[in-house]
């Protein structure tokens, strides 16, 4: 066996574990980030959809739970802060 035969299989498995890495871990570990800023950056006054589909109005932030107001008689539901899918409308009034 000469070195070419044997480079060749180990040449392109790092090309695979490249590859894998920048299509799919990369972009998945910056979605993750985005996420987690977004969490910790809510505030009360802060729109929300929850991953279920919940809509609200933040009313009371904890450290790892979220009260929200939910419909016209503003129901308070208390919710995980990992349970917030995303931010619909941020309130920037200080």
């Amino acid at each position: 066996m000469n070195m070419n035969q044997l480079a060749s299989p180990i040449f392109m498995t790092v090309i695979f574990i490249a590859i894998f890495y920048f299509l799919i871990i990369r972009p998945q570990k910056k979605r993750e980030k985005q996420i987690k800023e977004m969490r910790d950056s809510l505030k009360v006054g802060d729109q929300i959809s929850t991953i279920g589909g919940i809509f609200g109005k933040i009313s009371k932030v904890k450290e790892d739970m979220i009260t929200i107001e939910v419909g016209a008689d503003k129901t308070k539901l208390q919710i995980a802060r990992w349970a917030v899918g995303n931010v619909i409308k941020s309130d920037n009034v200080k």
